[in-house]
């Protein structure tokens, strides 16, 4: 398995984890919408939590929430109604990112809750 696969892999079982640690129903992992894939749908009562992880392995290059960009945003939002839709779910919906950083043999987790929102 490639490099990249390997730690993306590992930063998703850590993000679950961390979920689960707060109590959230963790409904899908790497739910697909097209050509596209969710890393992670979860319930945290009465919300869906639609979250994308980003691994890295430094922090020497750029914020890795940068690199949820508005296509990204706009992609997310419109599986996050496809999933709803599917599954005849009546729920607020949030959108979160979990930065993992494993450096060496340390993992640092950032948990940014309600990191955008649709655009009106």
């Amino acid at each position: 398995m490639h490099h990249n696969r390997q730690t993306g892999n590992r930063g998703e079982h850590i993000a679950v984890r961390h979920l689960k640690d707060l109590s959230y129903e963790i409904l899908e992992q790497n739910w697909r919408f097209g050509h596209k894939e969710i890393d992670i749908i979860a319930r945290d009562k009465n919300c869906l939590v639609v979250v994308e992880v980003k691994t890295r392995t430094n922090k020497f290059f750029h914020d890795p929430v940068e690199d949820v960009t508005r296509k990204k945003q706009s992609f997310l939002i419109q599986a996050a109604e496809e999933y709803l839709y599917r599954n005849g779910l009546d729920l607020d919906v949030r959108f979160d990112i979990i930065l993992i950083f494993i450096i060496e043999d340390r993992t640092e987790l950032e948990h940014i809750k309600d990191a955008f929102r649709p655009v009106a």
